[in-house]
């Protein structure tokens, strides 16, 4: 295990910077989540927005990655590549960005929901409006329980314990990860707790200054994936079962965490009043 950094208090302020353009990102490309509109066309509109504000798409070329975002459409779990799919009512999508300012990353999520049949009570869309709510949920549940001291295999536990209780499972080939200046350093963050992952997740206790993510992925099914073996990068639940993520880029303080892209506005979006009306 690589070292952990822990930042000081005046790196704060860059990654709340980065955060923010991560959050209005995500907040204004909302209003262009329809159906009939592509997912080319999606991480263009981002790439424009962060771009003309001074910030770099940390994802653009980043190992090879052809584009500026991902676009993870239904049973697509995470690094679905924008192409000219069209979106289709009924479908949810995940965005995650990473805009890059000043040199620190603003990594973020959400899942979004494609269509009016989210808001007309369509029964066909019951299922993916439980699953985001829960993803949703279980990824701030663990968020409130940072702080200094606790153990970084509390986070997978408190997501495990609450996705299981809907009959969902977690995502285990993928996890959170440390950022700041660089993208994904240590510590990994496992979103759940397991054999594989307990020895890792006992040995190290959060402390003051360390920066990472927290972004499960919840399928409905099993939480078995396969990679693309044309692409190399898009991930799918391999029973093809709906999966929703969500994400958030924190930092520990001295009593709790800080959410460097928490929106301010989120509480005025569509995606929140929809998910603030489902019933669990």
């Amino acid at each position: 295990m690589k070292k952990i950094p822990i930042h000081a208090k005046s790196n704060f302020e860059g990654m709340k910077k980065a955060g923010k353009m991560a959050a209005n990102t995500l907040d204004m490309i909302e209003e262009f989540i329809k159906p009939g509109v592509t997912t080319e066309a999606l991480d263009k509109i981002c790439y424009d927005f962060i771009t003309s504000n001074g910030g770099i798409c940390a994802p653009l070329g980043y190992k090879g990655f052809p584009k500026s975002m991902c676009t993870s459409v239904n049973h697509v779990v995470c690094h679905g590549i924008p192409s000219d799919y069209e979106l289709r009512d009924g479908d949810i999508v995940g965005i995650d960005v990473t805009p890059i300012l000043d040199g620190w990353h603003g990594d973020s999520c959400r899942t979004f929901f494609v269509g009016n049949s989210f808001t007309e009570n369509d029964p066909k869309t019951i299922k993916a409006k439980r699953l985001t709510k829960v993803t949703y949920n279980a990824m701030m549940n663990a968020i409130n329980l940072v702080k200094p001291g606790i153990k970084l295999a509390e986070i997978g536990k408190s997501i495990q314990s609450y996705v299981a209780k809907y009959n969902f499972s977690v995502v285990r080939d993928f996890c959170g990860h440390g950022v700041g200046k660089t993208f994904h350093t240590e510590p990994m963050v496992p979103h759940y707790y397991a054999d594989d992952v307990v020895d890792y997740a006992d040995s190290i206790t959060l402390e003051e200054g360390m920066f990472f993510t927290i972004e499960p992925m919840i399928n409905a099914g099993r939480f078995d994936v396969n990679v693309s073996k044309i692409d190399s990068w898009t991930v799918t639940t391999k029973d093809r079962q709906l999966s929703a993520q969500f994400e958030h880029t924190i930092g520990v303080t001295a009593n709790g965490c800080e959410i460097f892209t928490k929106s301010d506005n989120f509480e005025n979006t569509r995606l929140f009043q929809i998910l603030d009306s489902i019933k669990l």
